[in-house]
């Protein structure tokens, strides 16, 4: 594009006064002039630039949800309204090209005719003054008559590749030289190849869909509905001129459609055939990441007399019927998962559930309506994870699934649940990331596991802290062993000490530190909350460390427990203690699967592909002809002077790279002299006038 201003600064007849117009006397030559200038060109070409600039910077037709999480509502209505989200087919960006190829389409055809004339005009009327008064210019003596110098300057022309005109009056003779003309056809190809480009950018553009959206003849699905229940205004033809989409098919799966993006929704585009995923592959690296992916696909047409089979992998597409079929990704295709569902709570009994991915089961074992939405299967998961050294490190921990719960409300949680226990800094959890807004974080649960490496411990413990019988019986022997080594004997302080370990450890399992907090705040005035708190809690953890030894004995377990039992403990407390705000009346846990995968292709029909290479070709051709070549004149004036001798002077100009030319001319002029040296008997400099 930037060769968009070279009529008015690549050709010697293209000035100021000739691009510009200044003399401009009517309002169809002042728009010439305004469509023609140099100052139009380099503003628009800034302008596409910053465009550019940004649709490459800022990822284009995305879904709008992404957009919101990343910017926030502010900036994401800014940028939509300046339609930055799809700046290749926003109207300013698409007038802007309209303009840049009428600007140069008039400066191409204003200064044609110049150019043609420049390349027939040798200039053979050039006067005497005028080459003494060039840069370049050589006067010589020659001792040859006046018709042997003009043959000997024509052949000498000739022979550095010259094309020569000559002039002859009774006084003087010129001979006018000319080379390089292809220069100008570089500006030609330049130019053109530009507008070939844009035209051909054009053919595959979404202008023709947009002008069938505004006419009302096609309107974007912005639902997330199944193909086949998309409306016939959302959906184009396999005639469809050109297009560029992409769909995910399962192992096993065809599909003859793909979804076309379009600022916030999408047209499902119907293709000439149907394409089948007999098998994915996929290859990992050995932290699991993937290295290289591909797809064994059969094509079906009834064009075709078999289906046609063939592989294709990143960057090495399938091109049939002038479309192009791209290995760009994979996903999930729909995996078969079974899940165990441990409750929190002991109103809720455990359950199984058989399920694929993408689908929804309603739960109704608890005193709420929930509905499990299956959102992702992942096999490889390369998390940071902290060794026994205490840094972190990439780490494989494993399959893991991705799911929301969806309340009655419509509210929704989302939650990656790994398969596998992680070691963090030598103990193994089940971990658990929760978030409640797909632009947070996940915050993790971390349940640990009892020597035996399983989660029954931890639940026993969750159970037991329910258990108002059991609590009661663990607060009275903790509360009596206590008053004893303390020499108390107060039947009142110690039924007021046991019911409030009943109440404290009902509300810590239920509601967490949280609710103690809360409770405390409803109680007691601000200036005492501190030492009730601080109460409060010594309380509780008296309780809760009385019912972790029952229920160490229902493990069987004898003695003191061991340092790793109270470290589990720690570990327990802290896990129950983020129950609360879990939002989930179970814990989810991954048993079993059966990966589906699914291969992401990307398919396209793009016409004006060609036509865009053509152009490219146009546009290097011609900018190798303009910087590589110059348009150089030379011109030999021939004047007798008597006794068989004639003055001559050598002259030439260049519209490019004058100190090559300098160069050029001063080993011609060596030339001119070398050779009238041998062919003459005398040859002389002379000086100027």
């Amino acid at each position: 594009m930037a060769f968009a201003t070279l009529c008015c600064f690549n050709s010697p007849h293209c000035k100021y006064d000739i691009c510009g117009m200044r003399n401009s006397q009517t309002p169809s030559t002042r728009l010439i002039n305004f469509l023609g200038s140099m100052n139009l060109a380099i503003s628009l070409l800034v302008v596409v630039a910053i465009a550019s600039v940004i649709g490459t910077i800022l990822k284009q037709n995305q879904p709008y949800t992404d957009y919101q999480i990343k910017f926030g509502p502010f900036w994401f209505d800014l940028f939509k309204s300046l339609e930055l989200y799809d700046v290749y087919s926003a109207l300013w960006f698409l007038g802007i090209l309209a303009f840049l190829v009428i600007s140069i389409a008039t400066c191409v055809g204003r200064n044609t005719p110049g150019i043609l004339r420049e390349l027939r005009h040798f200039r053979e009327n050039v006067q005497e003054k005028s080459l003494r008064a060039m840069k370049h210019q050589s006067p010589l003596n020659i001792a040859q008559s006046h018709t042997e110098a003009t043959a000997l300057a024509t052949r000498i022309l000739h022979g550095r590749g010259f094309k020569t005109h000559q002039k002859i009056d009774a006084q003087h003779t010129v001979v006018a030289g000319m080379k390089g003309g292809m220069n100008h056809w570089g500006y030609w190809l330049t130019h053109i190849g530009m507008i070939v480009i844009f035209l051909g950018g054009l053919l595959d553009s979404r202008l023709p869909l947009m002008l069938a959206e505004w006419q009302g003849n096609l309107k974007p699905e912005t639902r997330n509905i199944p193909a086949g229940d998309v409306p016939a205004i959302s959906q184009l033809p396999p005639s469809n001129f050109s297009y560029r989409g992409s769909v995910d098919i399962p192992e096993g799966s065809s599909a003859n459609i793909i979804f076309q993006p379009m600022r916030d929704g999408y047209f499902v585009q119907h293709l000439p055939f149907s394409v089948e995923v007999k098998d994915f592959r996929v290859e990992h690296y050995s932290t699991g990441m993937p290295k290289s992916f591909e797809s064994d696909i059969v094509i079906h047409d009834k064009d075709l007399a078999k289906p046609m089979e063939t592989t294709i992998s990143v960057n090495h597409p399938l091109i049939y019927k002038n479309t192009a079929i791209y290995q760009a990704s994979f996903g999930d295709g729909g995996s078969e998962v079974k899940l165990h569902l441990q409750p929190f709570s002991t109103r809720y009994a455990p359950q199984e559930l058989d399920g694929k991915i993408f689908g929804d089961y309603k739960l109704t074992s608890s005193d709420q309506q929930y509905t499990l939405e299956l959102k992702d299967f992942r096999l490889f998961n390369i998390n940071d994870i902290v060794g026994d050294d205490g840094k972190p490190k990439k780490k494989n921990v494993g399959p893991s699934i991705t799911f929301k719960l969806r309340d009655a409300t419509g509210q929704a949680i989302e939650y990656q649940n790994y398969m596998n226990p992680v070691s963090i800094k030598g103990q193994y959890y089940y971990i658990s990331g929760v978030r409640t807004s797909p632009g947070e974080p996940f915050r993790y649960l971390h349940i640990p596991l009892d020597p035996k490496g399983s989660k029954d411990r931890f639940f026993k413990f969750l159970a037991n802290m329910q258990n108002n019988e059991l609590v009661k019986t663990a607060a009275i022997a903790t509360t009596r062993n206590s008053m004893q080594q303390n020499s108390l004997q107060n039947p009142e302080m110690e039924n007021q000490v046991i019911e409030s370990m009943v109440r404290l450890t009902e509300q810590f399992s239920t509601k967490g530190s949280e609710g103690i907090m809360q409770e405390i705040a409803s109680r007691f005035p601000e200036e005492k909350r501190e030492n009730a708190s601080e109460a409060f809690m010594k309380v509780l953890n008296a309780s809760l460390r009385g019912v972790y030894l029952e229920t160490l004995k229902q493990e069987g377990s004898q003695g003191e427990p061991s340092e790793a039992d109270w470290l589990f403990f720690d570990d327990s407390i802290l896990a129950v203690d983020k129950i609360a705000a879990y939002g989930s009346p179970w814990l989810v846990q991954l048993s079993s699967f059966k990966q589906i995968e699914a291969s992401g292709l990307q398919i396209t029909r793009s016409p004006g592909k060609d036509v865009v290479y053509f152009g490219s070709a146009m546009l290097v051709l011609g900018v190798f002809l303009l910087f590589y070549i110059s348009h150089r004149r030379i011109w030999v004036w021939i004047k007798p002077t008597g006794d068989n001798q004639s003055d001559i002077i050598v002259a030439g100009s260049s519209n490019r790279n004058q100190p090559e030319f300098e160069r050029y001319f001063n080993h011609l002029q060596g030339i001119f002299q070398q050779v009238m040296a041998h062919e003459v008997k005398h040859v002389s400099s002379t000086t100027n006038d």
